[in-house]
Order: structure tokens, then C-alpha cells, then sequence
């Protein structure tokens, strides 16, 4: 209890200096805390045992496939949305699709980036309006951001939600207007709120009372800035020991990679970069070991099937309780 409301206090202390700290120190003090937390929670991260349990009536993926990938990005700056094009033109090449999550009021949207990417097969979401604090810290404070993010929504014809810095409260969540979520974790201590949902599974998330609800599609895998720019990992080992295990496990497979961070040149990395060629190495890793044995689903493909789900759940739950009845 003591090391939680110590960690607690030096997370406000570090987000009240935060505007103040250069990159550089920000960073540093980060790996601090990582470096920490990685020995701390080393019985469990990058892999949670308990997190294999498939859910309940599971009768598995599309085709019969072994396990799903679905791999996202989150767009934090202008400058990453400018290699968007570049991310996509190398998955499309090697056979992949993934999703586009965009900040609305962060840097100025391309409406060309995001035509490219809708013709090329990837998919558009939402990743905040900014990129900066909780938006689930208050009511009041939800209740005014949540027209806005619906707009935001509606206008890139987005399926699905992200908040920044996976900042999460389901409840308020399922009160915009997505078909799903991705704003959860099955393991990550190191994210400013760390509770993870403990599965390798996406999940249907219930409004209340209410018929409506959404699917909530934790990420899997680490992300990419944890592991190379706060870790300093000098290679992909971490990415393929917890893919193989979710492969084996039949599980659902998520990354969250941000172009933001990935130095595209054949250059010196800075503080905050990694080289790219880590990504598509996992993405070669991916082809050759795992080749058709993967559902490899869009965002709102994976919340589409998973809907399906839980509609047949609930409409042989109905066909038991009238049978129930009539005895």
C-alpha cells in the first residue's frame, strides 16, 4: 500500500512539472520509473498466465484459424502523420492491414492522408481530441468533451475509440457513439492508469441496462515506445516471445505501434526514436513463422465478429429462458 501512494504522489508531482522538463529529462525520469517497474512486476509482464482463459462458449476464430492479429497506430504529432503514407505502404507490401488512430485537435488533420489510407484498405480511428490528461477524470469534464469527440466520430466515419495514454472508464466509454473500444490492456504496468483487464481476448461491454453496448479490444503486445525508446530494447525478442505465446494460447494478437517514434532514415536515432526496420522485422516474423495460421481482422472487422458473438449468446440465452419457462 505504501509503494502505491508513493507512486501515486510521483506521478502528480511529475505531471505538474511536466510542461517545465525538457524531453531529454522527461524521459530520463521515465526510464527510471520503467527500469522500476519492470523488476517489480517481473513475475507477470510482459505475460499474465491467468490472461490465456478463452471466454466462456468460445468455439474459436474465423476459418479455424489458430489466433487473431490486429495491429493499430496512434498518431501522436504532425510529424508522425506525415510517415502514415510510408507505415502503410510497407504493410501493404508484406500483405497487412492495420488501423489509423488520429488526435482531432492535436495537429492538422490530412484529409489526403486519411483518402490514401481508406483506398489502400486500412481503416480511420479516433485517439483523443489531445493528447493530454484524463478525459474520464470527472463527470463534468466527460459530459463537456463527449459532443465533441462524438463530432469528431462522425465526421472520419470512425468505428472505434482510443484515449490517449489508454486512459479508460468503460462505463462513461460506452456513451460515445463506437461500435469499439481499444483503450485497455491485458498487462501493462508501466500506463499511467495500470490496470489491466487480464485477457488476450476482446470483450463485450454492456451499457447499464440499456440494449446498447460496444466491444472492448484490449492490446496485447507491448508497445513500441515502452519497449525501445523507455526500455532501450535493442531488438524484437520481447515482441515474438509474447506473439508465440498468444499464438499458442489461441489468443488475439494486438499491437500498438506509433510512426511517430519510428525512424524511417537509415540514421542516427534520436532520444525518442527507434529504427523501423524493428517493426518490419515483426512484421517478416509474423509471415514467416505464424504463415496461415492468423485471422488477420481490421479493428472494426474483429468488433464486428465478436458483436455476432455475444448477439448469438444472447439470443440462445432467450431460446433457454422461454424453454425454461414453458416447463
Amino acid at each position: 500500500m505504501g509503494l502505491m501512494m508513493n507512486e501515486t504522489f510521483l506521478k502528480k508531482v511529475y505531471f505538474i512539472l511536466k510542461p517545465i522538463l525538457s524531453k531529454k529529462l522527461r524521459i530520463y525520469l521515465r526510464r527510471m520509473h520503467v527500469f522500476w517497474k519492470k523488476s517489480a512486476y517481473a513475475d507477470i509482464w510482459p505475460i499474465e498466465s491467468k490472461a490465456k482463459e478463452a471466454p466462456k462458449g468460445w468455439t474459436g476464430w474465423p476459418d479455424g484459424k489458430q489466433f487473431a492479429l490486429v495491429l493499430t497506430h496512434d498518431v501522436e504529432t504532425g510529424a508522425g502523420q506525415e510517415k502514415c503514407i510510408s507505415l502503410a505502404n510497407l504493410e501493404k507490401s508484406l500483405g497487412f492491414r492495420s488501423s489509423f488512430n488520429f488526435i482531432a485537435e492535436q495537429y492538422k488533420l490530412s484529409l489526403d492522408c486519411q483518402t490514401y489510407l481508406r483506398r489502400n484498405g486500412f481503416e480511420i480511428g479516433l485517439h483523443g481530441l489531445v493528447h493530454n490528461g484524463n478525459p474520464f477524470r470527472s463527470r463534468e469534464f466527460f459530459d463537456k468533451q463527449k459532443p465533441k469527440i462524438n463530432r469528431y466520430l462522425k465526421g472520419l466515419n470512425a468505428a472505434g475509440f482510443r484515449c490517449p495514454s489508454m486512459y479508460h472508464k468503460l462505463e462513461m466509454i460506452g456513451e460515445l457513439d463506437i461500435q469499439y473500444d481499444s483503450s485497455t490492456f491485458d498487462i501493462d504496468p508501466f500506463e499511467p492508469q495500470p490496470d489491466g483487464v487480464g485477457t488476450i481476448f476482446p470483450f463485450w461491454v454492456q451499457n447499464g441496462s440499456t440494449p446498447k453496448g460496444f466491444v472492448e479490444i484490449p492490446y496485447t503486445l507491448p508497445q513500441d515506445y515502452t519497449l525501445f525508446v523507455l526500455l532501450m530494447e535493442k531488438n524484437i525478442d520481447i515482441w515474438k516471445g509474447k506473439l508465440d505465446w498468444i499464438a499458442e494460447k489461441g489468443g488475439m494478437a494486438l499491437l500498438i505501434t506509433h510512426p511517430d517514434y519510428m525512424n524511417f532514415q537509415n540514421n542516427k536515432c534520436r532520444i525518442d526514436e527507434y529504427p523501423m526496420r524493428f517493426y518490419e522485422e515483426f512484421l517478416l516474423y509474423l509471415k514467416d513463422k505464424w504463415k496461415g495460421r492468423y485471422w488477420h481482422p481490421l479493428p472494426r472487422e474483429m468488433a464486428l465478429f465478436w458483436q455476432k458473438r455475444n448477439d448469438q449468446k444472447e439470443q440462445e440465452n432467450n431460446q433457454f429462458n422461454q424453454l425454461y419457462r414453458a416447463t
